[in-house]
C-alpha cells in the first residue's frame, strides 16, 4: 500500500485540491480505490510499467519523492486491492471461446534476484505489469508461481490448493498444483499416499488457523503423524495462506523449505490471482449464457441436438474430440473437429462413469499420448444419468501440444453438463410429446372409422321419407321411445331439426351427407350394453327439449341445445363420476372433475369435426365459437352436482316478478336448468313408462354398487345398494321431492305437463310405498297371532 499513500500520488481533480492521502484513513482510501477501479487500474498499470530496479534501496531518502514509498514490491502487502469484476480486465471478450495469449507469458524467472533484500524481483514485476492485462488460466498462473518460488528457495517439493465450498457450505481445499518434486526428490516418492496425506493435513491446519506454518522439523510436531520413511523425505516445511481483499483465505501453498521470501511473493500472486479468478468467473458465466442460447433453440432432430452440444463444448474445453453417449441406445458420435471413425471410440470409460455416476479424469494415468475426461449428464429431477459426455486430447491454447485436463476443466464440463441435461430432457419430452400426438392421431383415425355409420345406413336415411312430428308424437310430453324402431329414432331426430328450421337457417347439408351421418354417428357413440344411459335416453332428452323450447332463445341457442341434448351422455359407461374417481380411471386423471360430462363434450366435438359430420361448417367463425361454448356449458350442466350448486341462484332469480333473461349470465343459467329438466324428464312420463325406466335405472345403479362392494370393499350408498331393492318406492319419492319437483315447480309456466307428470308419479310411488307398508303390517300381525295361537296350545 506504500504506492497508494505516496505524497506524489494525488488525482488531478477540480473538486479535490489537496493531496490524495491527506486526512484520509486507509480504509477510506481502499474504499475509494474499489469504487474507482477504472482510474485505479490505469494508474496502476502506468506506474508499474515505469518501475526500475533500485541499485541500493537502503540508501534511498524516505522523505524524497520515491514512487515506491518505503516498501519494495517484494514486501508489497496489498491483498485488499482488487479490480471490480464489472469492468473488463482484458481486451478479449469474456465469451470468446478461443482467448489468445499475451506475448508475455508468466514463466518462472531464471534471474537469481536477491528477493527480500530490497531489490525488485523480475518475476513479480512481470506479474504486476502483464498479469492485469493477460488473463490466462488459473492453473497456469499458479504453476508459474510455484515453480518460481521453488527455484528461488531451492525447495525439493511443492503444492498449491484453492479454497472451495462444498454442497454443505463447508470450506475445503481443492488441489490445483499437486504435490510435485522440484529438487532431487522423485515424483514417485512425493506422490505416495502417505506423503499426500501428510501435506494435506498441514494445509488443512493452515486453512483452519489462517496463519503461516513454519516447521523446521516436522517429526517433532505432535500435530502430525510422521513415520521414519516420511521424515527421511520431508523434514522442513513452510505453508502459508494467501488472502483476498476481504481478508479471507482462498489459497494455501506448501513448500519443503524455510524462507520469508515466500510470503512476499505470494501476496502479489494473491492480488493478481484474485482478479484472475473474478475474470474467470465472468468468463464462465458468459460461456454458460452462450451454451444456454445454443441449447435452448428448438431442434428438429435428436442427433442435431447432440451435434450442437458437442460443437459447443469443444471450443470451451480445447478438446480434440467430443462424444456423447446415450445409455441404452447406440453411441451417438457427433461434432468431430477432426475426422475420426466411430469404431475407434472406446466406450469403457463412459461405462465406468455411468456406473460410478462421478466425473472421471484419466489424464494423469494415461501418460502423454492421451488425455480423457468423462462427465455424467443427469436428469434434473431424478438425478439419473441420462448421458455421458467424453472429451479427449486437450490441446494447448497456442500449440498442438497435448495437455492434461485440470480441475477447472472438470468444473467447466460439470457446469456445461447441467445445461446439456436440461436440453436433453426437453428434447426427450418433445420427442415423447410428438410420439403421443401421433398416437392420438392414429387412435382418432381408428375411432372415426369405427364410430362413423356405414355408407349404406347413411344412404338409407337420406332416401327415407321423414314422418311428421304428429305421427312420431315428438310434440307430446308423454312421448315414449319404448317400442320405437331404431330407424324411426334417427328419423325423429331429423324431423326435430327440420321443424326447428335449423337445416335451412344454418345451411346444414341434409340430403348429401352431413346431418344424416352426424345423427347416425352420435347414435353409434352410445353403448347398447348400458341399461339406461343409452341412445334411447338421449333421444328422450332431446324430445323433451324440443317440446318445451322457449321463444326467447336465439337460433344459435336452439341449435346448441339440440346438439347438447343428443350428445350429453355419449359413450356413458354406466357408472357415476364418483366411481370413476375412486377407481382412478384415465378419465378422472384427464379431467379431474365432471369427468363423464367433459368426456361427453369432447366426443361431441370430435364427431362435429369428423369428415362428413361437420354440421356446423356453415357458421361464421364467431358463431361457431359461440355455439361450441354453449354446447359445452349445456353438457356440463347435466352433472347433478353442478345442478345442485346453481339451482339456488336460479330459484332466487325466478321468484322475482320480472326477469328479462337478457344478460348472458341469466341465459346461461336458464339453458342449464332446461338441460337438467330435459335430462330428468323420465320421472314425468306416464306411470307404466315411469316404472319401466325406474327399473332400468335401478339395474344400472345396483350393478355399480356391486362393483364398489367387490373392488373397494365398501358399502354402497342406498340408491346403489342392491340390498335396498325393496325400498325402491321410498327412494323414488325421496328423489322426486329433493331433485325433480323443486325444478319443475319453478318452471311451471313452461313445463306444466312435466310438473303434472312428476306429481302423479310421486303419488303413485307414495301409494306403492304405503301399500307395501300395509302388507308388511298385515303379515307381521298374522305372524304374531299365529305365534299366540301356538302358545295357547302349550
Amino acid at each position: 500500500m506504500g504506492w497508494f499513500f505516496s505524497p506524489q500520488w494525488s488525482p488531478r481533480s477540480k473538486t479535490h485540491r489537496r493531496r490524495f492521502g491527506d486526512g484520509m484513513k486507509s480504509d477510506q482510501v481502499e474504499a475509494w480505490l474499489d469504487d474507482h477501479s477504472d482510474f485505479t487500474r490505469a494508474y496502476f498499470l502506468r506506474r508499474t510499467s515505469a518501475l526500475k530496479p533500485l541499485s541500493n534501496p537502503e540508501r534511498t531518502d524516505r522523505s524524497s519523492p520515491d514512487v515506491l514509498g518505503t516498501h519494495s514490491p517484494c514486501s508489497l502487502r496489498s491483498s485488499r486491492f482488487c479490480f471490480s469484476p464489472s469492468h473488463q480486465l482484458s481486451p478479449i471478450c469474456p465469451g470468446t471461446p478461443e482467448t489468445p495469449l499475451s506475448p508475455h507469458p508468466l514463466r518462472p524467472s531464471i534471474t537469481k534476484a536477491a528477493c527480500g533484500q530490497g531489490e525488485c524481483c523480475p518475476w513479480m514485476m512481470e506479474l504486476l505489469r502483464v498479469g492485469l492485462s493477460w488473463m490466462g488460466s488459473v492453473a497456469e498462473l499458479c504453476q508459474g508461481a510455484v515453480l518460481h518460488a521453488g527455484e528461488l528457495l531451492a525447495a525439493e517439493g511443492s503444492c498449491l490448493s484453492l479454497l472451495k465450498k462444498d454442497c454443505s457450505g463447508q470450506n475445503t481445499l481443492e488441489e490445483v498444483i499437486g504435490l510435485m518434486a522440484l529438487g532431487c526428490l522423485s515424483d514417485g516418492i512425493l506422490c505416495s499416499q502417505a506423503h499426500q496425506e501428510l501435506v494435506k493435513s498441514i494445509m488443512d491446519c493452515v486453512l483452519a488457523t489462517g496463519s503461516p506454518l513454519n516447521l523446521r522439523d516436522i517429526s517433532e510436531d505432535p500435530r502430525f503423524n510422521v513415520d521414519d520413511d516420511q521424515s527421511s523425505k520431508i523434514r522442513t516445511v513452510l505453508s502459508i495462506p494467501i488472502k483476498n481483499h476481504r481478508g479471507e483465505v482462498f489459497i494455501v501453498i506448501c513448500l519443503h523449505l524455510n524462507d520469508q521470501v515466500l510470503s512476499n511473493h505470494m501476496d502479489v500472486l494473491g492480488m493478481v490471482l484474485d482478479n484472475v479468478q473474478l475474470y474467470e468467473s465472468s468468463r464462465q458465466e458468459a460461456k454458460r449464457s452462450q451454451v444456454t442460447t445454443v441449447l435452448s433453440m428448438e431442434h428438429h432432430s435428436f442427433e442435431v441436438l447432440l451435434s450442437k452440444m458437442a460443437a459447443t463444448i469443444m471450443p470451451f474445453t480445447h478438446a480434440q474430440y467430443c462424444t456423447i453417449f446415450i445409455p441404452g441406445d447406440q453411441t451417438f458420435s457427433c461434432g468431430w473437429r477432426r475426422g475420426r471413425d466411430i469404431s475407434d471410440i472406446d466406450p469403457s470409460y463412459a461405462l465406468r462413469t455411468l456406473v460410478a455416476m462421478e466425473i472421471l479424469n484419466m489424464s494423469e494415468s494415461s501418460g502423454e499420448s492421451m488425455s480423457l475426461i468423462c462427465c455424467p449428464v443427469r436428469n434434473e429431477r431424478s438425478e439419473d444419468v441420462i448421458a455421458v459426455c467424453q472429451l479427449m486430447n486437450k490441446r494447448g491454447r497456442d500449440s498442438d501440444e497435448m495437455e492434461a485436463f485440470n480441475r477447472y476443466d472438470e468444473r467447466l464440463l460439470e457446469d456445461l453438463a447441467v445445461y446439456c441435461g436440461l436440453a436433453l430432457q426437453y428434447a426427450q419430452a418433445v420427442q415423447i410429446t410428438e410420439e403421443r400426438r401421433a398416437s392420438i392421431e392414429v387412435t382418432q383415425e381408428v375411432l372415426a372409422y369405427h364410430i362413423t355409420a356405414a355408407e349404406q345406413e347413411i344412404q338409407s336415411l337420406q332416401e327415407a321419407t321423414i314422418p311428421s312430428a304428429e305421427s312420431l308424437y315428438i310434440l307430446d310430453f308423454n312421448f315414449s321411445d319404448c317400442g320405437l324402431a331404431e330407424d324411426l329414432t334417427s328419423q325423429a331426430t331429423i324431423r326435430m331439426f327440420l321443424d326447428l328450421k335449423l337445416v335451412q337457417d344454418f345451411n346444414i347439408d341434409y340430403k348429401v351427407t352431413d346431418l344424416c351421418q352426424w345423427v347416425l354417428t352420435v347414435r353409434r357413440g352410445y353403448r347398447n350394453s348400458v341399461p339406461y344411459h343409452n341412445w334411447n335416453h338421449a333421444l328422450s332428452t332431446a324430445q323433451s327439449m324440443f317440446a318445451m323450447l322457449m321463444t326467447i332463445f336465439s337460433r344459435l341457442e336452439i341449435l346448441a341445445l339440440m346438439i347438447a341434448t343428443l350428445s350429453h351422455d355419449i359413450d356413458h359407461r354406466g357408472v357415476s363420476n364418483s366411481y370413476i374417481e375412486r377407481s382412478q380411471q384415465p378419465l378422472a386423471q384427464l379431467y379431474g372433475h365432471s369427468s363423464l360430462e367433459n368426456h361427453h363434450y369432447n366426443l361431441c366435438l370430435f364427431i362435429l369435426n369428423n369428415t362428413g359430420s361437420q354440421i356446423l361448417s356453415g357458421l361464421s367463425t364467431e358463431d361457431h365459437k359461440s355455439v361450441l361454448h354453449m354446447i359445452k356449458r349445456a353438457i356440463l350442466a347435466t352433472d347433478l352436482a353442478v345442478y345442485m350448486e346453481r339451482r339456488k341462484e336460479f330459484f332466487s332469480l325466478c321468484k322475482k316478478t320480472r326477469v328479462s333473461w337478457k344478460s348472458e349470465k341469466q341465459r346461461d343459467l336458464l339453458r342449464s336448468m332446461l338441460m337438467t329438466a330435459s335430462d330428468l324428464s323420465a320421472i314425468t312420463k306416464p306411470w307404466p313408462e315411469q316404472q319401466r325406466i325406474a327399473s332400468l335405472v335401478a339395474t344400472e345403479f345396483f350393478a355399480q354398487g356391486d362393483k364398489e362392494r367387490e373392488e373397494f370393499k365398501i358399502k354402497p350408498i342406498d340408491i346403489m345398494d342392491r340390498k335396498n331393492s325393496t325400498r325402491l318406492p321410498y327412494m323414488q319419492v325421496e328423489y322426486i321431492n329433493d331433485i325433480c319437483y323443486p325444478l319443475y315447480k319453478v318452471l311451471f309456466d313452461t313445463c306444466s305437463p312435466l310438473l303434472n307428470g312428476c306429481k302423479k308419479n310421486r303419488d303413485n310411488w307414495l301409494n306403492l310405498l304405503l301399500t307395501g307398508l300395509c302388507e308388511r303390517r298385515f303379515l307381521l300381525k298374522n305372524i304374531i297371532l299365529n305365534w299366540s295361537f301356538v302358545a295357547c296350545l302349550f
